[in-house]
């Protein structure tokens, strides 16, 4: 789509990518090195995504762990997506976080007031 923020991503932000999915960091980061996983192909929710489409999820979120962990030396990690408008989605172009977890941060994957 051509309003999609993600779409239009130019392709040297990734720091991983697979035929159906790539990688980048958060424009918006929780904590350090919180990446985005992204669909290729535009869809809006994590229940329109393809099994195959799924499995390159799953491949990618192996991959970018890796990097993480060499990079940031997380201590844990919160994995997810947002699915719908009242569960926090904004921008409605499937996408999973991975958002690095250290001893001592908030440990919550929203901001609260």
């Amino acid at each position: 789509m051509n309003d999609c923020v993600f779409c239009a991503l130019p392709e040297t932000v990734n720091i991983a990518e697979n035929e159906l999915a790539r990688a980048f960091f958060d424009k918006y980061p929780v904590s350090p090195g919180h990446v985005l996983i992204v669909l290729k192909r535009h869809v809006a929710n994590l229940f329109e995504a393809t099994e195959e489409e799924m499995v390159g999820i799953r491949n990618l979120l192996g991959r970018v762990k890796e990097q993480l962990d060499e990079q940031f030396h997380p201590d844990g990690y919160n994995v997810g997506a947002n699915v719908g408008e009242v569960a926090g989605q904004t921008i409605f172009h499937l996408h999973v976080h991975v958002i690095p977890r250290y001893h001592g941060d908030a440990g919550t994957v929203r901001w609260h007031s």
